[in-house]
């Protein structure tokens, strides 16, 4: 009797699973994407009017303090080679860098604006930090090496540059992200 209960639980168990499977997969519309995948941010993050107008004041008001007009850290080359399903990840990795890279050393700068932005992005961060990509990840490291980099060779213009496109950022992640 316990080995025909045993043998019901393990069947029913089966059955749950591949029900589970079968429900998410209609909720992606039958494409195969990883149960689980945590590479996603909801679309209420960015409906928040108080925080997106102090993401893009921050970001006015260091652009002023941008005196290098010939670089751009967040557009289309960032994307270069990178599939579109691995973008939020990429996304994520900018994020990241820019807030431990950039935010941290400026935070005494750009008040009031600075210290509510960076909340929000570590929120932002925090909401992201169990996102992976199965695939090789060699050109989203490569893109974001490149940023980087470009940041370090600029030094503090480097940095400022960086928060100047906090409103690029913020939409880069919406759009890769929700």
């Amino acid at each position: 009797m316990a080995a025909l209960q045993k043998s019901v639980n393990s069947s029913l168990l089966g059955a749950l699973a591949a029900s589970c499977l079968l429900i998410a997969l209609w909720v992606q519309g039958g494409e195969a994407v990883p149960i689980g995948s945590h590479c996603r941010l909801a679309n209420s993050d960015f409906e928040q009017p108080y925080i997106t107008n102090r993401t893009f004041m921050l970001a006015g008001e260091a652009s002023l303090a941008d005196n290098n007009t010939d670089v751009r850290l967040i557009g289309d080359t960032l994307f270069h080679g990178v599939n579109k399903e691995d973008h939020c990840y990429l996304m994520k990795e900018v994020l990241n860098f820019t807030l431990e890279e950039v935010l941290l050393p400026q935070s005494h700068r750009f008040q009031p604006y600075m210290q509510e932005v960076e909340s929000f992005l570590t929120k932002l961060s925090n909401r992201l930090s169990q996102c992976h990509i199965n695939s090789d990840d060699q050109h989203i490291q490569r893109n974001v090496q490149n940023l980087k980099d470009t940041v370090k060779k600029l030094g503090e213009d480097g940095e400022i540059k960086a928060i100047g496109e906090l409103n690029l950022l913020f939409i880069a992640l919406r759009d890769a992200c929700i």
